[in-house]
């Protein structure tokens, strides 16, 4: 596999190549909290001026390596080609034209310059605090109440439907979701804004480790009677944690609506296990 070394070096060359006016790299390999290890991305931005002359022959990507899969993506007015190739290393590699750069600064939380000459990036500043959470307000609480009561019962319809693949989506895309803003929010409560990272990654650096081996035994949902034991577990977690950040910041908490949606689920879901 080439090292960190030798890619950056073949990124800096393809670019001087092709002309391109200035390059930047974001994602994990710019954040010094993410671990380092053979999956980490690099995460690249030419600013070009020739777009259109880059994509209509693309054999210039066959410089990075030999490629095992690919996907070309349109961004706003960019286009994004994701690579993985045979060594195993993988780029994220964005042509983005010169005059439409702030679309792609305003897509990153953070960024390093590589190669900018003509000081092109120098009007433009990273955002590093784009995954931090502040402390909720009451309105921005009681929002999330509701809606993990309300999508629970979707969960419930999806369990008693046997439409596992529809009561999973809304358990972990929605349900657990608004769980783990809670967890983030009584964290925030007790330090201020904190950076929890691209899909709450940093959340659980913050919580002592019996919160995240609990998170982590709601995530099996392989059948039925698991989605329903993980569903059961989640409104319990949720609702126990939801009464004390509410104690704990002052706001109001319907305990009759989180009571009566449990009961609610215990009622369909008891004989389905």
């Amino acid at each position: 596999m080439r090292t960190e070394i030798e890619m950056l070096d073949i990124i800096i060359k393809i670019a001087k190549s092709l002309k391109v006016k200035a390059i930047a790299m974001s994602g994990s390999r710019t954040d010094t909290k993410a671990s380092k290890d053979e999956f980490q991305d690099y995460d690249v931005v030419y600013v070009v001026e020739n777009l259109e002359e880059l994509i209509t022959d693309l054999s210039w990507l066959g410089q990075f390596g030999k490629r095992i899969i690919e996907q070309e993506v349109r961004l706003g007015h960019r286009r994004l080609f994701l690579m993985i190739f045979e060594d195993g290393n993988r780029i994220d590699l964005t042509l983005c034209p010169k005059e439409h750069m702030k679309e792609w600064v305003d897509s990153e939380a953070e960024f390093i310059v590589l190669l900018d000459e003509k000081g092109l990036f120098e009007s433009f500043s990273p955002k590093p605090r784009r995954y931090w959470t502040s402390p909720a307000s009451a309105i921005e609480f009681e929002k999330t109440c509701n809606e993990f009561w309300w999508v629970s019962a979707y969960v419930v319809k999806g369990i008693c439907r046997n439409q596992l693949i529809y009561a999973t989506d809304h358990l972990y895309g929605i349900c657990q979701q608004e769980f783990l803003k809670i967890l983030a929010w009584q964290v925030a409560s007790d330090r201020g804004a904190v950076d929890i990272g691209k899909n709450y990654k940093y959340l659980f650096q913050y919580l002592p480790a019996e919160k995240e081996n609990e998170f982590s035994s709601l995530l099996d949902f392989s059948n039925s009677d698991k989605i329903t034991q993980s569903l059961f577990a989640t409104m319990q977690l949720f609702h126990q944690e939801a009464q004390f950040f509410a104690r704990k910041m002052g706001f109001d908490y319907d305990t009759e609506v989180a009571e009566k949606m449990i009961e609610y689920a215990v009622e369909r879901l008891q004989n389905t296990m």
